[in-house]
């Protein structure tokens, strides 16, 4: 497998232009100057498990979402590449997909939030047994004693700043913020960073189309 082709179909899919200014989506190592690979480890955060991970499984490339800010050198021996806002942003990414796995259907982007308004209103206690199935450990704020929601946001990763900006009945993010929370007059789930994002392995497996030549990486959330 030819590891610029790889790449250029998740390019194609979610625009490395279209990343956040802050953020470090692209190569973080290139490894050689050999253009072929044989095996990727697909995985949401490059750590040192998931480094040793690759080589368990003679995997001498990675792709994740969460970008690399610095590389240590015992790392320099694989490929890492990484797309983390561009997937975020991209039609079918982060959040999307997690949409999908709630069973709901977007009808709105905005930048990063996505919004779904269901046929039907759904209640609090229903859209909290939905999340459950994705995070057992989710949180939530309901300040105003909100019954019935008629629409819900949705920002996968750390979307506590879209909050305000998106005018919906319930919000649905990782890492919720404490003064956040206590101000807000929606009901917000926080359902944790990790299990937010825990698709986006897949999804990159699904862009390359690599077939068996391309393994998840086994993750937990470091939260217990």
């Amino acid at each position: 497998m030819n590891k610029y082709d790889i790449v250029r179909k998740i390019e194609e899919f979610a625009p490395p232009e279209t990343q956040e200014n802050w953020d470090c989506s692209g190569w973080a190592v290139l490894a050689n100057q050999n253009d072929e690979v044989n095996r990727i480890l697909f995985a949401l955060t490059v750590t040192e498990k998931v480094i040793q991970q690759a080589r368990e499984n003679n995997c001498d490339m990675i792709i994740s979402h969460h970008p690399l800010f610095s590389v240590p050198l015992e790392w320099k021996d694989i490929n890492i590449y990484c797309a983390h806002t561009n997937l975020d942003k991209a039609e079918g990414g982060t959040t999307d997909r997690l949409i999908k796995e709630l069973g709901f259907t977007k009808t709105e982007s905005y930048e990063f939030v996505r919004i779904v308004r269901p046929d039907k209103p759904i209640t609090v206690a229903d859209l909290r047994q939905k999340l459950l199935k994705i995070s057992p450990r989710l949180r939530y704020i309901n300040n105003y004693n909100v019954e019935q929601i008629k629409s819900i946001g949705f920002c996968a990763g750390s979307g506590s700043e879209f909050i305000n900006e998106c005018d919906t009945d319930a919000f649905v993010t990782g890492d919720l913020k404490f003064h956040t929370a206590l101000d807000s007059k929606q009901v917000v789930f926080d359902i944790g960073h990790f299990e937010s994002e825990i698709f986006a392995p897949q999804i990159l497996k699904d862009i390359t189309n690599v077939g068996e030549k391309g393994f998840i990486a086994d993750e937990k959330s470091p939260f217990i």
